[in-house]
């Protein structure tokens, strides 16, 4: 049976991540109480914010910027989002 958390960004109860998706206090922050499916949706966030910025993950700068926007996203609060991008209706 997969485990479940009531996820934050989504304010349901949903099913949660198999493990920490990164190392230390914020990796387990996000693993007891963000679920998959905001997990997934940040990814698809990240992956338009380094394309369309042109991030440079060796820089720490960049990695500084995603780990805000990251923060931001999760909480619900405004965050940076790719030039033109319109969200998908659902």
């Amino acid at each position: 049976m997969s485990r479940t958390v009531m996820c934050k960004k989504l304010n349901q109860e949903l099913k949660g991540l198999d493990a920490p998706p990164i190392p230390g206090e914020i990796g387990l922050e996000i693993y007891n109480n963000i679920s998959e499916q905001a997990w997934k949706e940040w990814q698809s966030q990240q992956t338009m914010l380094i394309n369309e910025k042109q991030l440079n993950m060796m820089n720490a700068n960049d990695r500084t910027f995603l780990k805000e926007e990251m923060n931001k996203f999760f909480k619900n609060e405004d965050f940076e989002q790719a030039e033109g991008y319109v969200p998908p209706t659902k």
